[in-house]
């Protein structure tokens, strides 16, 4: 009997991050959409960064079989990993660009023996944290914030910082201006109320979009598809705009 691809994810110990692992191979045409997240991967016998996205990326067809990797919320890998969250914007790089190649074969080695890699991930995500400098201590403020739908400038405000302190401090974190964090988050906040059940009008509303076409344009610009393609693509049809059905969920990709 043949196996199919499979995605699980669980919730990590280390704050706010998610662990995931996927075996199988890899479908070219399903893209994974900019979440404002950063991941520490283990693919391909090799440890890997993927840097904040701006656009849908596409995996690469060659790499199938056994991946795994910790998904850290938005703003909190770049203090862990030591570089500035801008300068792996949308790019997958090897660890050993970022770290000390001789740490990185020994991490190499430990975590391609483990019976687990998520979870060693994970635990090289605690130590290396413990005697990191901690996380811009503004950057879960301002991604609350805008995940709630409030404007750049009330984030500003709330956060008690100018608009050019607001854009520098967000390059670092995040990898991009609020204005870009924002729009990702609105997007991953309308493909979740539309996996729930909500019809795609209703959903782009309640995301904060003005209405269902800008919902449309944003998924153009940020995933490069339709909202129905895309969903089609996971193995989920969403809520039809014409009939306002939903159909259960697919898995979710993401090296």
């Amino acid at each position: 009997m043949t196996v199919g691809p499979r995605y699980e994810e669980r919730v990590s110990r280390f704050g706010g991050a998610v662990l995931w692992t996927w075996s199988g191979p890899r479908d070219p045409g399903r893209p994974v959409l900019p979440d404002g997240c950063m991941d520490l991967l283990w693919a391909g016998g090799r440890l890997l960064v993927a840097g904040p996205d701006t656009h849908a990326f596409t995996p690469a067809a060659a790499l199938s079989g056994s991946c795994a990797g910790i998904r850290f919320a938005p703003g909190t890998a770049p203090a862990l990993l030591g570089v500035p969250a801008h300068e792996l914007r949308d790019r997958r790089v090897a660890l050993d660009a970022v770290w000390p190649g001789a740490e990185v074969r020994g991490l190499t080695e430990r975590i391609g023996a483990a019976h687990d890699p998520a979870a060693a991930l994970e635990s090289l995500a605690l130590r290396r944290a413990a005697r990191a400098e901690p996380p811009d201590p503004l950057a879960a403020a301002v991604a609350a914030q805008l995940r709630q739908g409030r404007s750049v400038a009330a984030t500003a405000h709330a956060v008690a910082l100018g608009a050019r302190q607001l854009h520098r401090r967000s390059l670092a974190a995040f990898g991009y201006g609020p204005k870009t964090l924002a729009r990702i988050l609105r997007l991953q906040r309308a493909l979740a109320l539309v996996r729930e059940g909500t019809p795609y009008a209703e959903a782009a509303y309640a995301a904060g979009c003005t209405d269902q076409a800008h919902l449309a344009r944003e998924m153009r610009d940020l995933a490069g598809t339709t909202l129905g393609g895309y969903l089609a693509g996971t193995g989920y049809e969403g809520v039809d705009a014409k009939s306002e059905t939903a159909q259960p969920s697919g898995s979710r990709t993401t090296a």
